[in-house]
């Protein structure tokens, strides 16, 4: 088990990966879907406050970066219009689904099972991007995800608690880099050989 402080050098890892996607997105290399980014940082930075109050401690410092970074993509999206994909039916329809278990969330009060919500509340959010990923790899930026995971796992690894409310978030975070970052190499692996 690390010591629980490395989950700042996770969160910093984490947010250098943001800081480059949002980069990637002002030139045009990248182009977040604004529902799954915006989803990306309410869910998280929602889900902080509910770890709080469970007395989470340090491994909540994931979830802050984990919806501060999105948010700061989310704002790059608006600086390149060009660089950002159309918002379509589905995407609509992933974000309403989202957005309600943020709402059902919540409502709960349970601040444990608070936390679960925002982790299936992220997951419905990220479908959008794991479709787009999968049609235009090349419109990712794979080591976002990559740092992503790199932080989840330093997370999970300082875990002193193993309470669902302290390390699903964690547990999500990883699952989610992987598969996106799997997706994205392997897709962009099939289109090199057309």
């Amino acid at each position: 088990m690390l010591d629980p402080r490395f989950v700042f050098l996770g969160a910093a890892i984490g947010l250098v990966g943001s800081v480059r996607y949002a980069v990637a997105t002002v030139r045009g290399r990248a182009e977040p879907n604004r529902v799954t980014w915006f989803l990306w940082a309410a869910a998280p930075l929602i889900g902080f406050f509910a770890q709080l109050d469970s007395d989470v401690g340090l491994p909540s410092v994931l979830t802050l970066s984990a919806g501060l970074g999105p948010l700061v993509v989310l704002l790059a999206s608006f600086i390149n219009r060009r660089s950002t994909a159309r918002v379509s039916v589905f995407d609509l329809a992933c974000g309403i689904v989202s957005g309600t278990a943020i709402v059902v969330w919540l409502a709960v009060g349970d601040a444990p099972l608070a936390v679960l919500f925002a982790v299936a509340a992220d997951a419905v959010g990220a479908v959008p991007t794991v479709r787009k990923a999968w049609r235009d790899p090349d419109s990712e930026n794979a080591i976002f995800y990559v740092l992503v995971g790199v932080n989840a796992s330093i997370t999970m690894l300082t875990l002193v608690h193993w309470r669902p409310e302290t390390w699903a978030f964690a547990a999500y975070m990883l699952t989610i880099s992987l598969t996106l970052t799997t997706i994205i190499g392997l897709r962009r692996a099939r289109h090199r050989h057309r």
